[in-house]
């Protein structure tokens, strides 16, 4: 376990927490009965890892905070397939912050703050297995008014398209109020098809899709900093991620069938608890966990929902971390509930994100430079 006095390096290395008042309490839930087992195999060594995504030929991709891709393999990461770290910065929150393959592997999109701060969604084209640079274009930009809070994150649902995690522009306690604003693209998780248009087309069942007072790419909303979000490779529930502002942590959840426009209630809410004085919105759709910042934990990070074969005990769990903790926990859930909280007794350090191959087994970054994977104890 990391001692207290790493927690403001810590904090510094990614800026992901903001300004905290951590407690000194140490206390940690304890491990349930019949808990699975798992240990943590550093599997190679990168430099500030962020992001980590399946690619072609059972490879798995690894994104560097400075703008670099590499692939991983079983001599560890191999020189840079993508390097565009000319292109970005690493101040604040900033730099390449998210990758994501197409569901046929034939495009790589990744997620980055430009020189100027502005959240840019590029695509690629990959042909065995090599980025076609010459194909790059530009997808989605975000003015960012602020260097934190810039979420980040790409995934394609099972559905086949593009989501989109964005902060809620920084700065403390939403100072534009973005969480709650739909003429916004901050604060929000956005569902789009990168190959239905050009630049990309909004799927005409998003929930906003055609109102004129709200941006049809929003899938959700009341979102602070959704650093890491997830679908379930078995069931397609997303899980969601969302760093809180000083007191609670807190997963959201929504179930595969899902028509979207949840309103997760940043920032009137912080968690299930009203945010300085604010008001439970009408539409609020609490998080499906919740935790404080009585222990070691201060910003947590989403992870996913285990479908590998290796570890027989932790499938169907949802496995998550904490930057500032580290260790290794999971929840089981039924129908949009908690049944069990489960600490996995494993600390994999400053957990930045997680990786999921195309096998369903997972990989933990953590941004000192580890990249580890999930294995039987």
């Amino acid at each position: 376990m990391k001692v207290r006095t790493r927690i403001s390096a810590i904090i510094g290395a990614l800026g992901l927490v903001g300004s905290l008042a951590v407690a000194t309490a140490t206390a940690e839930p304890a491990t349930r009965e019949g808990a699975a087992q798992i240990a943590l195999t550093e599997v190679a060594s990168a430099t500030n890892p962020t992001a980590g995504a399946a690619g072609p030929g059972g490879t798995v991709w690894i994104a560097e905070r400075a703008g670099t891709v590499r692939v991983l393999s079983d001599g560890g990461l191999g020189e840079p397939v993508l390097d565009i770290s000319d292109e970005t910065t690493t101040d604040g929150e900033r730099g390449l912050l998210g990758l994501a393959f197409d569901p046929d592997l034939a495009h790589l999109y990744i997620s980055f703050t430009d020189l100027e701060g502005t959240s840019t969604i590029d695509e690629f084209a990959v042909q065995d297995g090599t980025v076609q640079q010459d194909t790059r274009r530009t997808v989605l930009t975000q003015e960012q008014p602020e260097t934190n809070h810039n979420g980040g994150d790409i995934k394609f649902g099972p559905d086949g398209y593009l989501y989109v995690a964005f902060g809620d522009g920084g700065g403390g306690g939403d100072p534009d109020g973005n969480g709650q604003k739909l003429d916004t693209l901050l604060g929000k998780l956005l569902r789009i098809d990168p190959q239905g248009g050009d630049p990309y087309a909004i799927p005409e069942d998003n929930p906003f899709a055609g109102d004129p007072d709200a941006r049809g790419e929003i899938w959700s909303y009341g979102l602070r900093n959704p650093w890491r979000f997830s679908f379930d490779a078995g069931s397609g529930d997303l899980l969601i991620g969302d760093v809180g502002q000083s007191e609670w942590e807190e997963i959201d959840w929504a179930p595969a069938d899902s028509k979207g426009g949840e309103n997760y209630g940043w920032s009137q809410m912080e968690g299930t608890h009203p945010f300085r004085g604010g008001t439970e919105p009408d539409n609020h759709v609490p998080p499906v966990h919740e935790y404080d910042r009585t222990g070691l934990g201060c910003s947590v990070t989403g992870g996913y929902v285990y479908r590998g074969d290796a570890v027989e005990d932790l499938v169907g769990q949802y496995v998550y971390s904490d930057y500032c903790d580290g260790t290794l926990r999971s929840l089981e859930i039924e129908n949009g509930a908690v049944t069990a909280e489960n600490d996995l007794g494993v600390n994999g350090g400053e957990v930045v994100s997680f990786a999921q191959d195309a096998e369903g087994e997972l990989y933990v970054l953590a941004i000192g430079g580890t990249v580890s994977r999930v294995d039987p104890a």
